[in-house]
C-alpha cells in the first residue's frame, strides 16, 4: 500500500472503499505480529446494536453504521496468518460467515443458535488463550458488556479458563498507523488549520460584535457544510489585558488573544487542534512583543516534548523529562499530551494531564510506540509586560506522527500568531 491520499474529505462512497481497504491490509499485516506479542491466540470480539466494542466497531464495513442485532468476531491466529470469522446474523464485510441463522436445531433460540456456532468456531481453533475486551485501565479494552461476558463464558465451557484480558492487543490495534493513514491526518489537519485560518480573519469575526461562541459555532457549522463531523463541540475563548483568566463569553474586542479547541472526524479517524490568534488595535501591525514571546515559549514547550517522545518510554516518563527540561529553562506550564487515531483521546500513553502532572495512574505506564499519532498538547503561562505584567495561558495543541525518523508535525504546527 502506497500513501497516495492528499486531501480530504473524499465522497463518501470512496470514503468506504479506502477504509475497508485498509482494515483488509491491517488484519493481513499487522494482526499477526500482534496477536504474536500479546500470546493470544484466538481474539473473541462481541458487540450488539447501540451497544458497541470501541475496537468491534474499527472493524466493521465501513457501510455499517454500528453493529447488527449481535456480531461475534473470531480473529484465529493460523501458520497462514490470521482468519477472520464472523458469527452473525448478516454477512460482516472481509470476514467468512461461519453461520447462518436457520442452520441449526429449529427449536433453539437464534440466541442460542448463534452461541452454539461460536463454541463451534472455538472448538475448531482449539485455542491455547482466548483474548476478551475487558480492561481496567483503558476503556478502548474494556467493550465487553456484562451481559455478553457471561453469555460468552457460558458459551465457552471448558474453554472459559483459557480466557484472558486482551488489553495489550486492543491498543496496539486502535493506536497503530499505517502510513496511508498517517497520509490521511495530514490532509486532515490542513483541512482544520484552512478552517481556523477562515475563522479568524475579518470574514468571520467583526470586532466589537462577534462573540467567542458565535466563533465556535461558525466552525461547527464549517466542518458540516464542509463534509466532516466534528467529535466534541468547538470552543473558542478570549484573554484580554485587565482581565485576568480565560472566558468564552465574551464579544471579541481589538487586543484580544483568541483560541480555540477543534477536531474532526473522518475516514474513520479524527484530529484535535489548539491555535491562537491576536486582534489588532487600531494602528498596530503586528501582536505585542510579550504576547508574540509567550507562543515562543508554548512552541519551546512543544519542542521539549518531542524531544522526549522516545519509543521505549512510558507516557510517565516522557512526561518527567518534558517537565524536567522546562524547569531548567524557567518555562511553567503544562503537559497532556494524547494519542490520536480512531478516536480523539485515543487509546494508548497518556503523556500527562492537565490534572495529573506527577504522571497518570495507568494509562501513563503504557509504552510509547513508533508508527503513532498524536495531539501534542499543553500550555504554558507567561507574564506579558504590554499587559502589565498579566500572565496569559498559552495553550497550543498540533497533531503529530510518530514514526521511525522521528517526530512529524502534521501539516506543520503554528509557529506565529494569527492576526485579524
Amino acid at each position: 500500500m502506497t500513501a497516495t491520499l492528499q486531501q480530504v474529505p473524499l465522497p463518501l462512497r470512496e470514503q468506504a472503499e479506502v477504509r475497508d481497504g485498509w482494515l483488509a491490509h491491517r488484519l493481513a499485516a499487522l494482526l499477526p505480529g500482534w496477536m504474536d506479542d500479546a500470546g493470544i491466540d484466538l481474539w473473541v470480539l462481541v458487540g450488539r446494536e447501540h451497544h458497541e466494542d470501541p475496537v468491534l466497531s474499527t472493524m466493521l464495513p465501513a457501510t455499517w453504521l454500528s453493529a447488527r442485532r449481535r456480531t461475534v468476531l473470531l480473529l484465529h491466529r493460523t501458520a497462514a496468518g490470521v482468519d477472520a470469522l464472523a458469527v452473525a446474523r448478516y454477512p460482516v464485510g472481509v470476514f467468512r460467515s461461519v453461520w447462518r441463522p436457520g442452520d441449526d436445531d429449529p427449536s433453539a433460540t437464534q440466541e442460542a443458535a448463534q452461541w452454539a456456532a461460536v463454541r463451534r468456531a472455538v472448538d475448531d481453533a482449539a485455542p491455547r488463550r482466548i483474548g476478551i475486551d475487558v480492561s481496567a485501565v483503558f476503556a478502548h479494552a474494556d467493550g465487553l458488556s456484562h451481559t455478553d461476558h457471561e453469555q460468552l463464558l457460558a458459551a465457552l465451557g471448558p474453554w472459559a479458563d483459557r480466557v484472558v484480558p486482551a488489553e495489550e492487543l486492543a491498543v496496539r490495534w486502535l493506536e497503530t498507523r499505517l502510513p496511508e493513514e498517517v497520509a490521511a491526518q495530514h490532509a486532515m489537519n490542513a483541512l482544520v488549520h484552512t478552517t481556523i485560518d477562515e475563522a479568524f480573519s475579518r470574514a468571520v469575526i467583526t470586532p466589537g460584535t462577534t462573540t467567542a461562541l458565535d466563533v465556535a459555532w461558525w466552525i461547527r457549522q464549517r466542518f458540516h457544510d464542509l463534509g466532516v463531523d466534528p467529535w466534541f463541540q468547538p470552543t473558542v475563548d478570549v484573554q484580554r489585558a485587565g482581565l485576568p483568566g480565560v472566558h468564552e463569553d465574551l464579544v471579541v474586542e481589538p487586543g484580544d488573544l483568541v483560541h480555540c479547541d477543534v477536531g474532526l472526524r473522518t475516514l474513520g479517524l479524527t484530529t484535535d487542534t489548539q491555535r491562537n490568534a491576536y486582534v489588532l488595535r487600531p494602528g498596530e501591525t503586528a501582536p505585542p512583543a510579550g504576547l508574540v514571546a509567550a507562543h515562543a515559549v508554548g512552541n519551546r514547550m512543544q519542542d521539549l516534548v518531542t524531544g522526549a517522545l522516545v519509543p521505549g518510554r512510558t507516557g510517565d516518563e516522557v512526561l518527567a523529562a518534558a517537565r524536567a527540561g522546562a524547569a531548567a529553562e524557567g518555562i511553567d506550564g503544562d503537559v497532556y499530551s494524547h494519542p490520536v487515531g480512531h478516536h480523539g483521546h485515543g487509546a494508548g500513553p497518556a503523556i500527562g494531564m492537565w490534572d495529573a502532572q506527577g504522571g497518570v495512574p495507568g494509562t501513563g505506564r503504557a509504552v510509547v510506540r513508533t508508527d503513532t499519532t498524536w495531539a501534542l498538547e499543553l500550555c504554558v503561562r507567561v507574564p506579558v509586560p504590554e499587559w502589565g505584567g498579566q500572565v496569559v495561558r498559552m495553550a497550543l495543541e498540533q497533531g503529530i506522527a510518530l514514526t521511525g525518523a522521528g517526530v512529524d508535525y502534521l501539516d506543520d504546527r503554528q509557529t506565529r500568531l494569527i492576526t485579524l
